[in-house]
């Protein structure tokens, strides 16, 4: 990248990571002359932007976009626990939805249901640069509360001539034992006098990642009845069904489910790029690109799980908070063993089309239009199977039971008296094996989304205006393919083999366990005891012994779910339930305009920018609705219902909405040296996809006493937010700078899930009756809904200083926020409402770069924050939805590199080198929700460039 002439004129005598260019200017690479041009975009702009470039052609920060993004102040990262991979980013403490990413200015389509972009499918090697926007730049998008990231793309008129960039890596992740490759090729090329330009490359990456996990599925806050607590001598608890009319008056959360499980993941990527230029002219630029992403993930899982039901909890003690901290489940509970196996594909392209045409001196005109379509599991490619298999209720001893005694930071729940008859070393018997559930699932979605935006800008002198409009439409739909509302998954439901146990499934043989899994030290750093080990079997080979054992409806099957699963004929075969599909159509009109000034103000520079935004989005969601008919407790598991459903019932629902978006960004240079910047917007952030659907959905196998249903709402409005920005920035010297940014958001129409205890009616207009009570049904029913308003406030301070031509320097960050909303442990309504995602952040790199020697060491660290409202298995909580807090985290990063001659470049880099961990918890600190061991990466190759 050349320096621009004003950037030239700052800058000191070329130290020795500068190269010349062929023609005579200077071009900076290395990790300086990367950081100096990011200061330039930071320096340059009006707004409020931070940017990354890449260190040369071929050569990005790091392996992911993400991990790149979390250095910048306000910045952090999200995690998928599984792959230990950096998946989203937070900004100033809006994550997901409320940031949108775009490739070269376009917005892409995601088949995920979400609006925010999975940066694990984006691959970073031959990326140019990314421009995060805190301000919006109102001639490119005002629909992001947090931020806009611009991901830049090379093309071939970025660099004329040619250039060839290539890599080669090996990585290894410290559990998975093996080394798997990755390699990329970029090519570019200008022809006749520069006036075509070609530019191509590929790239092939996997990882492989072995990571465990421990979680609780819920704690769920239930009145308990005096005899269930420890230390109690009412008798209430003794004769059958008495529990039923107790008086229950003591608050407590009790975990649901909990288990652990040990996941191996393939995740293999390749990407493909094609960029054709054409300048016949000084004043005419012609852009044609294509962007190609295919991301297959594969899954192997092993674990266990043990189901709690808080009816039947006896000996129960609560801390001070009501917390459950140990308890007893005699006489009905069991252990099963886990194993999913599958995988799911993301496929990605977008072709664009861009023109700019140089009228005059003064006047621009540019146009821009592209096509993106996103899959999930093309051609019903993917999928995935679930297999259950254990023991339980009279095999088990009546003292087995669950012990919570620490922090969720440091120590995991034990389990107690388990195994058979309480003998430990019966914990996981393969002769004492019978089925449980089953599953198969693949979901098929697609994205598709079309744009197109054209603008003028007219200049002369210190004025600049740019005007125009731009269109989006984007056509979203999903189809899960599963059991649908067959219940096929209860077929062999049981909890022990036929003869051996009154609650039974068949016998599972020895032959279909394929090892077993250590638990020792599962979790470094945690204490606590696990059992000694889960089974390690291939679900697929579980459905297809299941399958050839004949149709239970023509030949006896001891130990199938007679009764329960009538229409089972022997075959696990996947349907579509008509209430999960989902097709939602958005179409967006924007007119835009933007004016600059650039003036004095007692002799001091003084920029400013005004822009106003007007945006129109018409939607209409689609799906079907299916009420419940019936229901029945499944008779080979007491803990499973049936619910039968109507017919599908088709339902579409319209919506529109319209928001003026102004925004006004001003900058005075007291000096050449020090800046001051103050900057108001109104932005907004559209719900995501996947909760604009109009159908309320009720499953077809929820557990005993945890009934619940979940419904979208496509009349829901976007969030709105009005932002101010007062900064202060001094470049107290090349390459080094030291800045602050006071922040303010306050944002109005926040989505939350609005919970309510209620009945469903049948078609029939009458409550659907629960037969273990004999009374109507009561559901835990969730839906979005527009809630209240918050404030969002907070600091960045940033810091980066070079230490003369040492080759040392440093780049630091801090974000401070808070709320006026900050989540109440001690609010116990169904409306309780908080702010989620915002955590204090910062960011430490130190770094070599000279005599063709590059060091970074990274340290990122964040703090406990809010992820959601609702956790998993817990629809039967008191409560409304429960919460989810992310515990805080530090990680280290180390990367170097040298080169060998100006062509070739060896490099290395480790990740998470001090084995941090990725934990959650529930409303309280002890509540462990789960815990991820994703461990340490080791990467090391090679680059060419010429």
């Amino acid at each position: 990248m050349t320096l621009s002439a004003a950037a030239s004129a700052q800058a000191p005598a070329a130290p020795a990571d500068m190269q010349a260019a062929q023609d005579g200017d200077i071009v900076v690479t290395g990790i300086r002359g990367s950081l100096q041009r990011n200061l330039d975009v930071k320096r340059n702009a009006i707004g409020v932007v931070d940017a990354i470039s890449s260190e040369d052609i071929g050569k990005f920060p790091d392996s992911n976009v993400a991990a790149s993004l979390q250095r910048l102040p306000g910045v952090s990262i999200q995690r998928s626990g599984a792959r230990g991979e950096p998946t989203g980013i937070t900004v100033r403490g809006f994550g997901g939805d409320f940031n949108t990413t775009l490739f070269d200015g376009r917005r892409i389509s995601t088949a995920t249901g979400s609006r925010s972009v999975d940066f694990s499918t984006v691959g970073s090697d031959f990326i140019g640069g990314l421009s995060v926007y805190k301000t919006p730049d109102v001639s490119l998008s005002s629909s992001s509360i947090g931020a806009t990231v611009n991901v830049q793309f090379a093309k071939p008129f970025d660099r004329p001539g040619f250039r060839l960039a290539a890599s080669g890596s090996g990585s290894l992740q410290d559990k998975a034992g093996r080394v798997v490759p990755a390699g990329g090729i970029l090519f570019s090329d200008t022809f006749a006098d520069d006036t075509f330009g070609i530019l191509a490359d590929a790239m092939y990456t996997r990882h492989d990642t072995q990571s465990n996990r421990v979680y609780v599925a819920g704690w769920i806050a239930q009145n308990f009845a005096g005899c269930q607590l420890a230390g109690s001598s009412d008798p209430g608890c003794a004769a059958p069904g008495a529990l039923a009319t107790a008086n229950k008056n003591t608050v407590g959360w009790f975990p649901q489910q909990y288990g652990a499980y040990q996941n191996n993941v393939k995740d293999e990527r390749i990407d493909g790029r094609l960029a054709l230029q054409w300048q016949p002219s000084d004043k005419l630029l012609v852009t044609i690109d294509d962007n190609f992403s295919r991301q297959k993930i594969t899954n192997d899982n092993y674990g266990y799980g043990v189901w709690f039901n808080q009816a039947n909890l006896r000996n129960v003690q609560l801390d001070k908070n009501g917390a459950v901290t140990d308890f007893k489940q005699p006489g009905v509970s069991q252990t099963d063993f886990n194993a999913a196996n599958g995988y799911i594909v993301n496929q990605t392209n977008l072709t664009g089309l861009n023109v700019k045409w140089d009228v005059s001196d003064n006047f621009k005109i540019e146009g821009d239009a592209s096509f993106a379509k996103s899959w999930l599991n093309p051609n019903g490619k993917g999928g995935t199977a679930n297999g259950d298999v254990g023991y339980g209720y009279d095999l088990m001893n009546p003292n087995f039971g669950l012990k919570v005694s620490g922090d969720s930071r440091n120590t995991l729940p034990e389990l107690h008296n388990y195994g058979v008859g309480g003998n430990p070393t019966l914990w996981a018997p393969t002769d004492t094996l019978g089925s449980h559930v089953s599953g198969r699932s693949r979901d098929v979605n697609t994205d598709v989304v079309k744009q197109a935006r054209l603008s003028a800008q007219w200049k002369q002198d210190d004025f600049t205006i740019k005007f125009g409009g731009d269109y989006i439409d984007d056509h979203y739909k999903l189809t899960p393919y599963g059991f649908g509302t067959s219940n096929f998954s209860q077929a062999y439901a049981g909890y022990g083999p036929y003869g051996q146990t009154k609650v039974a499934g068949v016998k599972i043989p020895a032959s279909l366990i394929g090892g077993s899994i250590s638990l020792d030290n599962f979790i470094p750093g945690y204490v606590g005891a696990s059992p000694p080990n889960v089974l390690q079997y291939n679900a697929w080979d579980y459905l297809h012994y299941l399958e050839g054992l004949g149709n239970p409806q023509a030949t006896n099957i001891p130990g199938f779910a007679y009764g329960g699963v009538p229409t089972f004929k022997g075959a696990f075969d996947l349907s579509v339930n008509p209430a999960s599909i989902r097709n939602i159509h958005e179409k967006t009109w924007g007119l835009f305009v933007r004016a600059n000034f650039d003036t004095e103000i007692a002799s001091m520079p003084f920029h400013f920018n005004a822009g106003v935004r007007e945006e129109h989005t018409d939607l209409v969601s689609s799906g079907f609705s299916r009420l419940p008919v019936s229901m029945r407790v499944n008779p080979g598991d007491p803990t499973l219902m049936t619910v039968t459903l109507s017919d599908p019932i088709p339902i579409s629902t319209p919506n529109s909405y319209a928001f003026l978006l102004p925004s006004i960004d001003m900058k005075l240079e007291l000096t050449d040296k020090l800046h001051l910047r103050f900057d108001a917007s109104r932005t907004l952030t559209r719900a995501s996809l996947s909760v604009l659907n109009p159908v309320l959905t009720v499953p077809t196998g929820p557990r005993t006493g945890s009934l619940s249903a979940t419904g979208g709402n496509p009349l829901l409005k976007p969030y709105l937010a009005d932002n101010f920005d007062v900064a202060a920035e001094w470049y107290y010297k090349p390459n080094s700078y030291l800045s602050v940014n006071f922040f303010l958001k306050n944002v109005s129409n926040f989505v939350v899930g609005g919970t309510t205890r209620q009945t469903i009616a049948t078609p029939a207009g009458t409550p659907v009756v629960d037969p273990t009570t004999g009374q109507p049904a009561v559901f835990t029913v969730t839906q979005q809904v527009n809630g209240p308003e918050a404030t969002v406030r907070g600091v960045e301070i940033a810091v980066q200083h070079v230490f003369g031509d040492s080759g040392f320097g440093v780049t630091a960050n801090a974000t401070l926020v808070d709320t006026n909303k900050p989540y109440d442990k001690s609010n116990r309504t169904t409306t309780g409402f908080a702010v989620t995602g915002l955590a204090s952040s910062a960011n430490f790199v130190g770094f070599f770069d000279k005599y063709g020697f590059e060091a970074r060491v990274a340290l990122n660290y964040r703090g406990e924050y809010l992820l959601q409202f609702g956790q998993p298995q817990a629809s039967g909580t008191l409560f409304g939805s429960e919460p989810i807090f992310v515990n805080r985290s530090l990680q280290l990063d180390v990367s170097t590199s040298y080169e060998i001659t100006p062509q070739f470049t060896v490099f290395a880099e480790g990740l998470n080198l001090n084995n941090e961990t990725y934990s959650t918890h529930g409303r309280f600190d002890n509540q462990l929700l789960e815990v991820f061991r994703y461990g340490r990466r080791f990467t090391a190759g090679v680059r060419f460039r010429f």
